[in-house]
């Protein structure tokens, strides 16, 4: 009995033993293997009679999970926390040299328009359900297959008309095909104790009465992204941001609203800034909008300008990045401002630029950009684009540009969008430095020079947009928040207020006179034909010769005419009197 009892008991421990040794299946892994299994089936036989089948399938499923947190008057506002999976179908019809892509207008063709057509869902399942995720992708690559083939003859019809261009590159690059599957990324959120941050943090703001309105937003998201193609592809990545953001907002005694903000990004939890750097922000917030309160507001100006970094940053990434874009070089409606420039100067000769998706952080600070395969499976690559002031390169996608047929990791799109050529870590680099002293005397010398009273330094910016269509002016425009005007006989700096930077791109980025040592790092998200993209730009303060800026918006709205309850203006005694 105790042989039996001991081998029976050494058989159950083994079997224990080999159970605890063997992981569970990888759910994520089994999801990849669905798609590629329904791939394959329509790769295979996916073909309407009389008409060719796709050359090339690709799948894409994002599984996002994202938490907000939105905080104002020292009370949650917003709570939410949500997941969902959506897919993004690629079918093209014909061959790389000349398929279905094309304008805009040929992507959004669905159906017969007869009232009739009935748009797929491209919801992916979130229970892991391979069946129901492989009937989904059924379904939309049915609906993709028909509309490319639309596509195909309306584009072979619109070419009876088009003057044939020898020089035209194919519709689409052909890339090594990629394997990789990435282990799981933690995605811990302390909920409880953000929630209290940002109510604490949000709570601040009432003890000051100019500052009418404020929020606090701590955002924690996590993207999965499985990837797979006819050429062999097999991707599965993660990727996790964090990131916390403080607003406020006033008015000035003329009306003019007033804004300032701080925003953070980090990819850990551990990467925020702890509690005491962002009671530092708030109070920080507080002071400069109490201070742009008073500034005075100052006429139109042209003349030189020192950018700070960041600002630097924003002006590169609208007037040159975007401009760089591979997808804009051949578009219809483009400008092309960038166009057969390549060996030629654009920029001056001690400026050079590089786009790099591989740098996950500069001196410690973490960059936005960051990613290893972009949306079209193709590996993120530095990119030089300008060297020492000569055009090298372009951001590309798999659209290939005339002298540049292959992708270099640069197809980016915000959900399941159609992915274009976009940026990434935009980093500008200088031969010619100087010290800040030295550059703001340079900016009194060039303003004396131009008979100006005053030269400005722009230390702070919000944001910027640009036109790139051929369609209207080739022009871009900055919203700076706290600039400066210096004055030419005593170098004094007087906060000023009520101006945006505008100008052309070629004439704003050739009037740069030398640039500060330190570079600074520019995060935020860049929304273009794709969606919000995570961006980042890496530059030095730049010495402008001729900045042009305009008079921004002027409003004449009074402030809350009542205190705010915060502060005892709602009881009934106050209101009596």
């Amino acid at each position: 009995m105790k042989t039996r009892t001991s081998s029976a008991f050494a058989l159950l421990a083994s079997s224990v033993f080999l159970t605890a040794a063997t992981p569970a299946p990888d759910a994520r892994v089994s999801l990849l293997d669905a798609m590629e299994e329904e791939l394959q089936r329509n790769q295979r036989n996916l073909k309407l009679q009389n008409h060719e089948p796709p050359y090339f399938i690709s799948y894409q499923l994002k599984d996002t999970e994202q938490t907000s947190l939105v905080a104002r008057y020292g009370s949650l506002f917003l709570d939410n926390t949500s997941r969902y999976r959506r897919m993004y179908v690629d079918t093209r019809v014909g061959s790389y040299e000349f398929d279905n892509s094309g304008p805009e207008e040929y992507t959004y063709f669905v159906g017969g328009g007869r009232g009739t057509s009935y748009i797929v869902n491209k919801e992916g399942p979130l229970d892991d359900s391979s069946l129901a995720l492989r009937t989904a992708l059924w379904l939309a690559t049915d609906e993709k297959y028909k509309a490319s083939l639309s596509q195909l003859l309306k584009k072979k019809g619109e070419n009876v008309y088009t003057v044939e261009d020898p020089k035209q590159p194919p519709s689409f690059s052909k890339e090594k095909p990629v394997r990789s599957i990435q282990p799981p990324v933690a995605f811990p959120f302390d909920h409880d104790r953000w929630a209290r941050v940002a109510r604490e943090l949000s709570a601040r703001f009432k003890e000051h009465p100019e500052i009418f309105d404020s929020e606090v937003r701590v955002t924690a998201d996590k993207v999965g992204r499985y990837f797979v193609s006819s050429e062999g592809s097999r991707i599965l990545s993660e990727e996790v941001m964090y990131g916390v953001h403080v607003t406020a907002v006033t008015r000035a005694d003329d009306g003019q609203l007033l804004d300032d903000s701080r925003n953070y990004y980090a990819p850990t939890e551990a990467g925020l800034p702890d509690e005491k750097t962002l009671e530092a922000a708030a109070t920080r917030i507080v002071e400069e909008l109490k201070a742009l309160r008073k500034a005075p507001v100052i006429d139109p100006y042209t003349g030189p300008a020192i950018l700070a970094a960041e600002a630097a940053g924003v002006l590169f990434h609208e007037a040159v990045g975007h401009r760089l874009e591979g997808d804009r070089q051949d578009g219809e409606g483009e400008g092309k401002t960038f166009r057969g420039q390549v060996g030629r100067q654009v920029l001056p000769t001690f400026l050079s630029i590089v786009d790099d998706p591989t740098v996950r952080a500069l001196k410690g600070e973490p960059l936005n950009g960051f990613y290893e395969y972009d949306e079209e499976g193709v590996k993120g690559q530095r990119t030089v684009l300008v060297d020492k002031g000569v055009l090298r390169n372009y951001l590309l996608s798999r659209r290939p540009v005339e002298g540049f047929l292959q992708s270099n990791g640069h197809g980016r799109s915000q959900g399941t969008a159609k992915p274009v050529a976009r940026m990434a870590n935009l980093i500008v680099d200088s031969t010619k430095q100087l010290d800040d002293g030295e550059l703001k005397k340079q900016l009194i010398a060039e303003a004396k020079r131009q008979g100006k009273p005053y030269g400005l330094i722009i230390r702070d910016i919000t944001g910027g947009n640009t036109n790139t269509s051929s369609y209207g002016y080739q022009a871009f425009k900055g919203v700076p928040r706290m600039v400066f005007r210096v004055d030419v006989k005593t170098g004094e700096e007087t906060l000023v207020r009520g101006v945006e930077i505008v100008g052309t791109p070629l004439s704003a980025v050739n009037r740069i006179m030398a640039t500060g040592r330190k570079q600074g790092v520019f995060n935020g998200f860049c929304g273009a034909e794709s969606g919000n993209v995570p961006v980042s730009t890496v530059a030095p303060a730049m010495l402008l010769q001729e900045i042009e800026l305009q008079r921004a918006e002027e409003g004449k709205d009074r402030p809350p005419l009542l205190p705010s309850p915060a502060r005892g203006g709602g009881t009934t005694s106050g209101a009596a009197k």
